[in-house]
């Protein structure tokens, strides 16, 4: 195969089940931070990951808030698709070299799950100021507890919230020194 038909499947591999962990992701969060279940956006996101999610919890029930099937399906995901990574672009399948690599990219991405949240709040927040909208309702409560800590520290300055920033550079941060704890560079 060629390099660059390598990278193209790479990329369809990647994206498309990052997608699908981001949906997982969510619904491991949303108990955590309160968000409100009868929201159409996390009925959504119940009813795409429920299929996997259902069958394991019978046999894996939660411990506490932690949502251990979810947690489970999104690991096996995610370990799956570093798995069939490694063998499109014939790197080493150990299963410690790719079961680490699974844990630190699973971890990377929902600290940007929270970046994009954040992102997506601020700009929602300069388009619709004050509106509803039940995509709006979600990730507030997605970001709210992330964001509070910061405001503590900053509050507002001259009615502009900063905390925002200091955030996206903290979790930025924590993804950029959590990747270099891959065993694998994929």
């Amino acid at each position: 195969m060629t390099s660059g038909a390598t990278d193209a499947l790479t990329f369809i591999v990647q994206t498309l089940a990052q997608l699908y962990l981001i949906v997982l992701i969510l619904r491991l969060v949303m108990p955590w931070l309160g968000a409100n279940f009868h929201n159409p956006v996390a009925q959504a996101i119940l009813k795409l990951t429920s299929p996997l999610i259902v069958p394991i919890r019978r046999i894996l029930p939660p411990i506490g808030r932690l949502d251990t099937a979810t947690l489970l399906v999104a690991f096996a995901v995610q370990y799956l698709t570093v798995l069939l990574i490694a063998v499109i672009r014939k790197l080493p399948t150990g299963v410690l070299e790719v079961a680490v690599t699974s844990a630190v990219k699973l971890v990377v991405l929902t600290l940007n799950v929270f970046v994009f949240a954040i992102f997506i709040r601020v700009i929602l927040s300069w388009v619709n100021p004050g509106g509803y909208n039940p995509i709006i309702a979600l990730i507030d409560s997605i970001t709210e507890p992330v964001l509070r800590p910061f405001r503590r520290i900053l509050p507002p300055l001259g009615g502009i919230d900063l905390s925002p920033i200091f955030a996206i550079i903290l979790l930025t941060a924590a993804g950029i020194f959590l990747n270099s704890f891959k065993m694998l560079r994929i």
